[in-house]
């Protein structure tokens, strides 16, 4: 049932903007008044754009008035929960657990009304008064851009800005949006509308500035978005989990059932060929987006999108609304064809002969160039080419000084630079080295045969990991020559063919400028540990005379000192057995006890460590221990339904019928073909072999 809601009498109305008393809002509380119905609604100033922050998971609906015109017709409000900053972020923390509706514009009005449907905890309406302004709009001169209306021009408020623009590394995708509101505007009120989303975005939600990076109008208008440059990667707050990298543009209207006139559409290509262009994007393209998280994609998660992509695709929402998301294949088409030739994807990367390797591809066949000069100008090196592929090496003489840039062009194109910055400056480094285990037991019995050596690569380099006895002397290559990319890297060494000793895993590598680093790793064979066992995977040390004990098989190929511990996760519970053995296969058992009192059921692991005095080896092996019998409760009689504490095999006889059930951990459980429930006897038994009964 719906309910309606009344605004209170006290308003916080915000300071006006240093633009001549432009972008003004007033925020109110609604109270909640159960079901009742609206007995008076307050007068407000005049205002031109409504928005709404409620908690709860209920929807909310609203109307406004307007002198003669009276009453709209109530409009359900959308949250806009995926039209915001990234998660984590301090502009995503200013709305608390509010949830936040696109802003709407009304034209004019003194009297907004209120009434939620299902479950609304609290409510306040966020109204704007951003009147027209009749000034000349100026446009960017930013060169080969379309024209855009510079923030000046439409009187962005400069003074409520709350921090300075964020950039992201590289621009990688479009993301067209909608705004949902009205389609009917004039002309004269779009930069009333674009000043309004401002005042809600800032002083509403609490965000940095405006959310899109640009704004198109129904007349083929575009805006200057979020503050911080047209032609930069600024990171904006328009699309939660992918604004990182992408670019948002949103056309001023609701487009779920009506189609964007042409002159909006057209402006949308003529922008994104432009804004693509310059990040060297291909509209057409697509790659595998990671999210940073959201309500619809895990942090983490990749999703294949499209280079100019609709909000839906990256969160739980329709914008941009139906009409206009049907043509953003057509519009990525048509800005694919916009302002040819085109240079794609430029890279520079290390390769395996220790040179740089400079990539694009271009729109079509070209004649091509690609240069390499110092930070004065000078050439370092060039090669030119015709296709549609731009791949050339360029090999330095010695280490690259700063300030190294590269340039890839073609005639008509927008070139394509950067800089060699962080790709080669400092010194070759080889560091944390670890072999898990630090000794192996290579006989083929599955267990300890092997260890990962890692390490980590400061830089891009050749590497050659080789194995060296105690004399100094290689005696096995683990990986030839093999060009690594700088980060964590690892190696797997079985021991194959080699003696029982101590031994060093050698990682060499060689960098451009003749730059090398050494590490070693020591790791030792050792043969004299056989093939473990237990009796059983799990034990159950309740003093029933059934699986009280846990039981340890281990062979020994020589005498040797062997130390038996429990330990879990990591830490040391017990030591069942010290001291030297004889070779042959010994027996070591467990009763649960440790130094003080008896170990807890949980997952467990036995150590193992075995030494003849000049080397060592360790083994082990994962454990159950489970004292405690499962229980079993009724949880209902109609229908039959039990509670079992932990995973378990029931056998059930109910209504004098049995049943054999399985749970996998704790759960209930439907007992099948059974209405309702008259008698009942359950045995229930766990993987240890502890059992219960439950009769009734």
């Amino acid at each position: 049932m719906r309910k309606i809601l009344l605004f209170s009498a006290l308003a916080l109305v915000a300071a006006p903007s240093a633009s001549g008393g432009l972008g003004s809002l007033q925020l109110r509380e609604v109270p909640l008044r159960g079901e009742r119905l609206p007995a008076t609604v307050t007068r407000l100033q005049p205002f031109h754009l409504v928005g709404v922050h409620w908690r709860g998971t209920g929807r909310v609906e609203l109307r406004t008035r307007s002198g003669a015109a009276g009453w709209s017709q109530w409009r359900a409000v959308a949250a806009a929960d995926h039209d915001a900053p990234d998660a984590g972020t301090r502009e995503a923390r200013a709305t608390g657990a509010w949830r936040v509706s696109a802003p709407l514009w009304v034209g004019r009005a003194t009297e907004v009304e209120l009434r939620t449907v299902g479950r609304v905890l609290r409510a306040r309406t966020l109204t704007v008064r951003s009147p027209v302004s009749l000034v000349p709009l100026r446009t960017t001169a930013a060169a080969g851009a379309p024209r855009i209306v510079n923030r000046a021009a439409w009187q962005a408020d400069e003074t409520i800005k709350r921090a300075k623009p964020n950039y992201a590394d590289a621009l990688v995708m479009a993301h067209v949006h909608h705004t949902a509101g009205t389609n009917s505007y004039t002309r004269e009120q779009a930069p009333a509308i674009v000043r309004a989303i401002q005042t809600y975005h800032v002083k509403g939600n609490g965000w940095n500035d405006i959310g899109y990076n640009a704004l198109v109008d129904r007349f083929g208008t575009v805006y200057e978005g979020r503050f911080g440059g047209v032609d930069r990667n600024v990171v904006g707050a328009h699309a939660r989990g992918f604004n990182t990298g992408s670019y948002g543009i949103a056309v001023l209207g609701d487009f779920r059932t009506t189609a964007p006139p042409n002159a909006a559409t057209d402006a949308l290509v003529q922008t994104l060929a432009w804004r693509l262009d310059l990040a060297h994007v291909d509209p057409l393209g697509t790659f595998n987006g990671i999210s940073s998280g959201n309500e619809r994609f895990n942090p983490g998660i990749p999703v294949f999108l499209r280079a100019i992509s609709g909000h839906r695709d990256t969160g739980l929402t329709t914008c941009p609304g139906e009409r206009l998301y049907a043509l953003i294949p057509a519009l990525a088409q048509r800005a694919a064809a916009l302002g040819l030739p085109k240079v794609y994807a430029p890279a520079a990367r290390q390769d395996e002969t220790g040179g740089f390797r400079l990539t694009a591809r271009l729109s079509s066949p070209l004649p091509w160039s690609a240069t390499v000069v110092d930070s004065s100008g000078v050439e370092l090196g060039h090669a030119s080419g015709t296709g549609a592929a731009v791949d050339w090496v360029w090999r330095p003489a010695g280490t690259i000084p700063a300030g190294v840039r590269w340039r890839i062009e073609t005639p008509g194109a927008t070139p394509a630079e950067g800089s060699f910055a962080g790709a080669t400056m400092g010194a070759l480094t080889l560091t944390a080295a670890s072999a898990t285990p630090a000794a192996i037991s290579p006989n083929g019995d599955g267990q300890g045969d092997t260890t990962t050596v890692a390490f980590t690569l400061g830089a891009n380099a050749n590497v050659t990991i080789s194995v060296v006895d105690a004399a100094g002397t290689s005696v096995a290559e683990l990986e030839p020559r093999t060009w690594r990319r700088a980060g964590t890297r690892t190696v797997v060494f079985d021991g194959r063919g080699l003696a029982d000793g101590a031994y060093t895993v050698r990682v060499l590598a060689r960098g451009t400028g003749g730059r090398e680093a050494t590490l070693d790793v020591a790791v030792s064979i050792s043969r004299m540990l056989g093939r473990l066992s237990l009796d059983a995977p799990a034990f159950t040390p309740n003093g029933d005379g059934r699986g009280d004990e846990l039981s340890l098989t281990m062979p020994l190929a020589g005498p040797a000192t062997v130390t038996v511990n429990v330990l879990r996760d990591g830490r040391w519970v017990a030591t069942p057995f010290s001291g030297p053995l004889d070779t042959g296969t010994h027996l070591v058992r467990w009763d649960g006890t440790k130094r003080l009192g008896k170990a807890r059921d949980g997952s467990y692991t036995i150590s193992v460590e075995a030494s003849d005095g000049v080397l060592a080896t360790r083994a082990e092996l994962p454990f159950l221990l489970d004292a405690t019998a499962p229980t079993v409760r009724v949880v209902s009689t109609v229908p039959p339904r039990i509670r079992v504490s932990e995973a378990a095999t029931l056998v059930v006889r109910a209504n004098g019928a049995r049943r054999l059930l399985r749970a996998v951990g704790p759960a209930t459980l439907r007992i099948p073909r059974l209405e309702r429930l008259r008698t009942l006897v359950v045995r229930a038994r766990d993987a240890a072999g502890n059992e219960s009964v439950l009769r009734r």
